[in-house]
C-alpha cells in the first residue's frame, strides 16, 4: 500500500511541476511576441521616415513603406488580439 501511495505522490508532484512550468513560459512568450512586435514598428516607422526624407511624401517608395508598417501592425494587432483572447480564457 505504501508504494503505491509513494508512486501517486510522485506522480502528482511531476504533475504540478509540469503544469506550474509551463505557465510562465506562455507568459514570457506574450512578452517576446509583444517586444518583437515593437521593434518591427520601430523599424518599420524608421524606414518609412527615411523614404520620405529621401523620395518625398508621395513617392513610391513612401507609399510602400506605409503599406509595410501597416501590415507590420495588422500582425502585431493580430498576435495582440489573441494573447488577450486567451487572458480572458485564462480568467475564467
Amino acid at each position: 500500500m505504501t508504494r503505491i501511495v509513494r508512486i501517486l505522490c510522485v506522480a502528482l508532484l511531476t504533475i504540478v511541476g509540469l503544469v506550474g512550468s509551463s505557465l510562465p513560459a506562455k507568459a514570457d512568450d506574450r512578452d517576446d511576441r509583444h517586444e518583437a512586435c515593437e521593434r518591427q514598428i520601430h523599424q518599420a516607422e524608421d524606414k518609412l521616415r527615411d523614404a520620405v526624407q529621401r523620395h518625398g511624401e508621395g513617392s513610391k517608395q513612401a507609399h510602400k513603406r506605409r503599406e509595410q508598417l501597416e501590415e507590420v501592425k495588422r500582425r502585431c494587432g493580430d498576435h495582440h488580439d489573441r494573447d488577450h483572447h486567451d487572458d480572458d480564457r485564462d480568467h475564467h
